[in-house]
């Protein structure tokens, strides 16, 4: 999330960030492994000048002589850097908090590529997760999202190619590419393994993205992608120019948002609310919980008194769930859609020196009324989800899939059908005669050459059209806008 809160005195050598980073955990050596938590505090002490005493000298004595004795007698030669990389992540990892990290410089260097808000390739973030790399945050609008990616994700393999004990660095370097080309990912999601064919994009620098509802011009659709640097800022100018367009309302858009630094979430969500509201609480160890409430520090006397809701979902989290709390408790506003991932905690990046950080847990978060949503997410006033068929699994479309065939991915195909309107007997799993017919009639239908077969061309054309449906059928936003309508007249 973001800096450790401090309203008047951010530190320039922290920085808070939200799960939308990337994670890091290195893979040493057995030998090197057995000693990774009990040699980091040699160095954490050395770095923060503390003297150890007592019975805390004779476990530092032990950390240096085991130390020296693996430089000294391992029957090979130790990398000292990678030892001492081992040592750090194994003290953090012994936290068991997944939100917790050693940052290398690779992925430092990814992290503040992130806050900045300008990264490229598939669009989303990655984390470990045992000997593989899994997905974090798909963001909204990016290949990733729109071939269904989904946090958890187990990545299996790249192009082919075991991703096993890779780590996220080397993940990442090999999923990024030259725009317009593909990759291939192998993915586990619970007990089923499937691949995804993705092209390759350039990814939105832009956060944020508004216009006025095609059918109500006195109501401005924003949507925010993440919370970055440069999110505030743009939030303000995308108001200011749904204003002069004619919006007198606004619907906030944070489906799929995976959150980000605190400053641009107290920032943003200081416009809805009047001065000295609360915008949420943060508690630290043995400490009473520190209330941040809105004003002109924030905002710079920007404010939005126009009527406002904001969508959510389950992958709306951290600095997402901070703004929607804040908007729901403190000014009133109905949040709509589904509950939200809920992720109550604040994480603390700090300098190790030699491009390398660290990104621990310092605190928790409380909504304006006190209420720790972590686990539970923030929930919404009012219910309003995707139709059944949004929640299909994605498939490869790069293959080709025909009569005979028998799998889940053909499950999947036939409720698009079905979906769309086209009849079907059954959807079983099997490539059957009325399937046969009703790619043959899709195909005609959509221009296609007609060969019955469910080849890339039209998969990739049944996939465009099942989200052309999805968002006409959009239940979440119109109840928003049904919401704005009625505080309108």
């Amino acid at each position: 999330m973001a800096d450790e809160p401090k309203q008047n005195n951010q530190k320039k050598q922290k920085k808070t960030v939200s799960r939308f980073v990337p994670i890091f955990v290195g893979i040493l050596a057995f030998l090197i492994g057995v000693f990774l938590t009990i040699i980091v505090g040699f160095f954490l002490i050395s770095r923060t000048l503390m003297a150890p005493t007592g019975q805390n000298s004779s476990g530092f004595n032990k950390i240096s002589t085991v130390y020296q004795t693996i430089k000294q007698n391992y029957y090979r030669p130790v990398n000292s850097e990678k030892l001492i990389d081992g040592a750090v992540n194994g003290m953090v990892q012994s936290l068991g908090d997944q939100f917790s990290e050693y940052l290398p410089k690779e992925d430092a260097s990814d992290l503040n590529t992130t806050i900045s808000a300008s990264f490229g390739g598939i669009g989303a973030s990655v984390k470990q997760s045992g000997n593989y790399v899994a997905v974090d945050a798909p963001v909204k609008d990016t290949p990733a999202k729109k071939a269904g990616l989904k946090t958890g994700d187990i990545i299996l393999a790249i192009d082919g190619q075991s991703a096993k004990n890779l780590g996220v660095s080397k993940v990442v370097s090999k999923i990024r590419g030259k725009i317009g080309t593909k990759v291939k990912l192998t993915l586990k999601r619970d007990d089923r393994q499937f691949d995804v064919t993705l092209t390759r994009a350039k990814i939105p620098v832009k956060t944020v993205s508004g216009k006025l509802d095609s059918d109500n011009k006195q109501i401005g659709n924003i949507q925010i992608s993440t919370f970055s640097e440069p999110t505030a800022k743009e939030l303000k100018q995308t108001i200011k120019k749904l204003r002069t367009q004619g919006a007198k309302s606004f619907v906030i858009d944070l489906r799929g948002n995976p959150g980000g630094t605190l400053p641009t979430a107290l920032a943003s969500a200081s416009m809805f609310l009047k001065n000295g509201q609360t915008i949420m609480q943060v508690q630290q160890r043995d400490s009473k919980p520190e209330r941040f409430t809105a004003g002109k520090t924030y905002d710079d006397g920007f404010k939005v008194t126009e009527p406002t809701v904001v969508l959510v979902d389950e992958d709306s989290a951290s600095a997402s769930e901070i703004f929607a709390s804040a908007l729901k408790e403190s000014a009133g506003d109905q949040i709509i859609g589904t509950t939200s991932f809920g992720k109550g905690t604040v994480q603390t990046v700090s300098d190790l020196g030699h491009d390398s950080e660290m990104k621990i847990t310092t605190a928790r978060w409380l909504t304006p009324d006190g209420h720790w949503i972590n686990k539970k997410g923030v929930q919404p006033t009012i219910v309003a989800k995707y139709p059944d068929y949004a929640y299909l699994s994605t498939f490869d479309v790069e293959k080709t899939y025909k009569s005979g065939d028998s799998s889940r991915t053909i499950i999947t195909i036939q409720k698009s059908l079905q979906a769309l309107g086209y009849p079907l007997d059954q959807t079983n799993g099997v490539y059957d005669q009325s399937t046969l017919d009703a790619v043959k009639q899709f195909q005609n239908d959509y221009q296609i050459p007609v060969s019955g077969e469910m080849d890339p061309t039209t998969n990739r054309r049944l996939t465009e059209a099942l989200s052309q449906l999805i968002g006409k059928n959009d239940n979440a936003y119109k109840q928003a806008i049904a919401t704005l309508t009625a505080k309108l007249k």
